[in-house]
């Protein structure tokens, strides 16, 4: 009995207040079902699509540095750009190829020792994000560097600073090392 009254109730109500109701709903807007598998998602990736993920960098990285017998350090830069369908995003890692060391003929700089960005060691060399004077150590290992979320159809950079903090103890010459970037795509 009390659920039959409390229907009549509400019926009642909405008896009483029609221009309301007519008011809402001229105002609400109008929904449409697309077919699974068609439509977009976020901005432009069909659903059901495939996406596409492309890397690109600024090339090779050139440090001139005058050392000093206390040490000088010395900076550069590359920018990684990361154009993606994918709308969930992607993950950027750094590594170094086979070495941690620039090497020049007999002679290395060793990668810092610093696992996370702090100041250099004289005569080590290392990377960040920030644009800052720490710098964590390259290592053989994939380090997770930026995540990207959501589609960067224009494309997504990433500025990565390299820094070398060098003595007049190393003989002059050309050091180098070879960095690999790893974009992955995100499905989760």
């Amino acid at each position: 009995m009390v659920i039959v009254r409390n229907c009549q109730w509400l019926i009642k109500k909405l008896v009483f207040l029609p221009l309301l109701l007519t008011l809402v709903c001229s105002v609400g807007s109008t929904a449409l079902a697309s077919p699974f598998g068609a439509g977009k998602f976020g901005a432009n990736v069909p659903f059901g699509g495939q996406t596409s993920l492309t890397i690109a960098t600024t090339g090779n990285v050139t440090i001139p540095v005058t050392p000093t017998d206390s040490g000088t350090l010395a900076t550069g830069t590359s920018t990684v750009t990361v154009t993606s369908t994918d709308v969930v995003g992607y993950k950027l890692y750094i590594r170094a190829l086979s070495n941690t060391n620039l090497v020049n003929g007999g002679s290395t700089l060793p990668a810092s020792g610093n696992v996370t960005p702090a100041a250099l060691s004289v005569n080590t060399w290392g990377y960040n994000t920030d644009a800052s004077t720490n710098f964590a150590g390259i290592t053989l290992s994939n380090v997770l560097i930026r995540t990207g979320n959501g589609p960067f159809e224009s494309g997504d950079q990433t500025t990565v600073t390299y820094g070398l903090k060098i003595d007049n103890s190393k003989p002059a010459g050309n050091y180098s090392s070879s960095i690999i970037y790893t974009a992955v795509p995100q499905t989760q």
